[in-house]
């Protein structure tokens, strides 16, 4: 083997090298975007979980009020089936801030300790909601620039490796999803 066959060969060793590289780096900004999306999954289960609890106190000082529970019991159960979606989780957030008003309706029901607790619980939960989209976001956003940086660039497309999404708000969840419900004592 001459000269310029030992050059091709470690300018091809190097070359597998660089895309290797490329390819682990990309797969673990991946796994980061996955772990931002299952923590997002993660807290609307809670929130979902906590739903029932609310609306079994309310029923106790509130139960004429079947409407408001229902309601906040169909919305639960749209949002909790299947991968949530920004339509089911914002007929949620409408019906749980009409449950939440009736504590202002029923002195005993806003004075009760289970349903201040579960009120903080809740707004708990959407402040880690809050906090794992913000995760995933900057996760996408590192990933997607991995992605797009040369020499990356050359090679993503053909490893298999696409732009991650956003995690963004819809025009009829922005100012209302990403916010603490308001709990007044």
């Amino acid at each position: 083997m001459g000269m310029f066959g030992w050059i091709g060969l470690g300018i091809a060793a190097l070359l597998v090298i660089v895309v290797i590289g490329i390819y682990n780096n990309l797969v673990g900004l991946r796994q980061n975007v996955r772990q931002g999306t299952a923590d997002i999954d993660a807290q609307l289960r809670q929130r979902h979980d906590l739903i029932p609890n609310l609306v079994e106190t309310v029923k106790g000082y509130a139960g004429h009020e079947a409407t408001t529970l229902e309601a906040v019991i169909q919305a639960r159960n749209t949002a909790a089936k299947g991968n949530p979606d920004s339509g089911s989780e914002q007929g949620l957030k409408i019906a749980l801030d009409n449950l939440l008003a009736l504590g202002e309706a029923y002195p005993d029901l806003k004075a009760s300790a289970n349903f201040q607790e579960l009120q903080r619980e809740l707004a708990d939960v959407e402040d880690k909601l809050a906090a794992a989209r913000r995760a995933l976001n900057a996760a996408v956003a590192q990933f997607n620039t991995a992605r797009e940086n040369f020499p990356a660039v050359l090679f993503a497309g053909a490893l298999g490796f696409k732009n991650a999404d956003f995690n963004e708000l819809d025009d009829s969840e922005r100012g209302t999803v990403d916010q603490a419900p308001k709990i007044a004592f």
